[in-house]
């Protein structure tokens, strides 16, 4: 019987992790026009919380996977204020240097993280119950992401998504309309944090393996990346992207350095032909051969 091969369930996986990521950020960058270029560091907090406490605490996974969330939305709370006073290049840099700061850290604390060599994560258990299986692990973030699309999409069309966008489209009129705007964006940021942070704990238990590449500036563009060419303030642009950018990779993996370039000139024609991003231009365009 023919059905989905390992690498099929595998690609799979790692797409809806990316996928869940970036619909996160896409309520941060996309609908609230805040930039974030360490986006990654709070997935690799989440990695290495699961794979610290479980590993030299003895943590049960899903409590680690918990602590890990709460203690990188609380850092989140605690950075956000100062970060997101400030606007346009000197917003995107001092993102870029949280997620540097978080990358190094755990790249030094060899003791506890491995550092650049890595550590093993325990597999996931809820009691004496552990999540073995590709399939199972796939019906596993299939689930979330559907919870995602939906709490994403709902958030979006009430008027705390409202909200968001209109401070996307001025902070000065949307105070004068009465919104409270650094409370809207610490929120945000704080929500794609704890995503971010929940699905890195995830995949390293999925991959029961955890590398300070997951926090790396590399990581962070590629997100940054999805949202972008799928389509800002787009929930199902961040899908399109995250399929696209995850998937590319693996398509064009025989050609050496092949992968990069193309996904350069991705890139590139976006900005000059789709600035929005795929899914907001094809919608545009088919709304203006409707009218």
């Amino acid at each position: 019987m023919l059905g989905p091969n390992a690498f099929v369930y595998d690609l799979a996986i790692r797409t809806i992790i990316n996928a869940v990521v970036v619909i996160g950020l896409n309520l941060l960058f996309g609908y609230t026009g805040q930039i974030s270029l360490g986006h990654a560091g709070f997935l690799g907090l989440g990695t290495y919380a699961s794979a610290v406490l479980a590993t030299h605490a003895g943590w049960a996974p899903l409590v680690a996977l918990g602590i890990g969330a709460a203690g990188t939305g609380l850092l989140a709370f605690l950075i956000a204020r100062p970060i997101l006073s400030l606007k346009g290049h000197h917003l995107a840099m001092a993102t870029l240097g949280l997620g540097i700061i978080i990358s190094i850290v755990l790249n030094n604390e060899t003791q506890y993280t491995g550092g650049s060599d890595g550590m093993s994560v325990p597999a996931f258990a809820i009691g004496q119950w552990q999540l073995r299986g590709d399939r199972n692990w796939y019906l596993l973030v299939s689930a979330l992401l559907l919870i995602a699309v939906w709490a994403a999409t709902n958030l979006v069309h009430s008027p705390a998504g409202r909200a968001l966008q209109a401070i996307h489209g001025s902070e000065v009129a949307a105070r004068v309309a009465g919104i409270d705007v650094t409370s809207v964006k610490v929120k945000v940021f704080v929500l794609s944090a704890v995503v971010a942070s929940v699905m890195g704990s995830l995949e390293g238990h999925y991959l029961e393996f955890a590398t300070p590449d997951s926090a790396g500036f590399v990581r962070s563009i590629l997100l940054m990346a999805m949202v972008i060419v799928g389509g800002m303030a787009s929930i199902v642009g961040s899908l399109i992207g995250a399929v696209m950018l995850t998937v590319l990779p693996q398509a064009l993996s025989a050609f050496q350095g092949g992968e990069t370039i193309v996904f350069g000139i991705i890139l590139v024609a976006t900005m000059i032909f789709m600035p929005n991003g795929l899914v907001p231009t094809v919608r545009d365009r088919m709304a203006r051969l409707q009218s």
